[in-house]
């Protein structure tokens, strides 16, 4: 069973912290194997120079993360980030990130994605990552 973008959006309300649900990630899209969030601007999440926060972006690649994954076992399960390595290519300045995941393996208890991350209308990357997380459940 594919999951839509509002089942997406039902797994951020009630699995995440409200830290996370502060950040105000939306579901855009939602397929077997990848999902895309979006990561709304806010000058609450820049940092010194004007530019999206590092932080508040990994934190947005691990949550799509949990959502593709989600995505591809057909629903929520408990799991557990094991890596997450992040590489920052341009800064986004004044426009939301899309965050694009691919899930590559999906293993009995692990599971391996990469991620993109982009400035809205702009598809050169602003940040790579790839992660592997733990299925708990």
């Amino acid at each position: 069973m594919t999951l839509q973008p509002a089942d997406g959006d039902k797994i951020l309300s009630a699995n995440f912290a409200p830290w996370v649900q502060e950040l105000g990630l939306t579901v855009e899209d939602l397929g077997e194997r990848h999902a895309v969030l979006r990561l709304p601007w806010s000058d609450r999440l820049a940092r010194e120079g004007g530019g999206m926060s590092g932080q508040a972006m990994m934190a947005a690649a691990d949550t799509a993360t949990v959502i593709a994954i989600s995505s591809a076992r057909g629903g929520f399960v408990p799991m557990t980030t094991v890596q997450q390595s992040t590489t920052f290519q341009r800064p986004v300045t004044g426009k939301d990130v899309l965050v694009e995941v691919r899930v590559t393996k999906l293993g009995r208890t692990l599971a391996f994605a990469d991620v993109t991350l982009t400035a809205a209308g702009d598809p050169s990357p602003a940040a790579h990552a790839t992660t592997v997380y733990a299925v708990l459940g």
